[in-house]
């Protein structure tokens, strides 16, 4: 039933012109998950001695800045914060 409400409400073309605060808050949300599990893996990576294991937290954060730096993007700024600025 569920998947016949989302079949026939159809993808979205444009976004809404405006953002309502809980959108606004989820996407703070979304900003800060992505920030602290870069710092995560970064930090992980930095105490891993299995070079291997090490390369592949390194890969997890480069992904999360990337998700980082995304929703920036399409939120318009063109800031970059200073705490994602290290990981360049």
């Amino acid at each position: 039933m569920q998947q016949q409400n989302m079949q026939q409400q159809g993808i979205m073309q444009q976004p809404p012109a405006v953002v309502t605060t809980k959108d606004q808050l989820y996407l703070t949300d979304m900003l800060s998950w992505n920030l602290l599990a870069m710092k995560k893996a970064h930090f992980y990576a930095s105490q891993c001695q299995d070079q291997e294991i090490k390369a592949q937290l390194d890969q997890v954060g480069q992904m999360h800045h990337q998700h980082y730096q995304k929703i920036l993007t399409h939120l318009g700024s063109g800031q970059q914060s200073q705490s994602s600025s290290q990981f360049q």
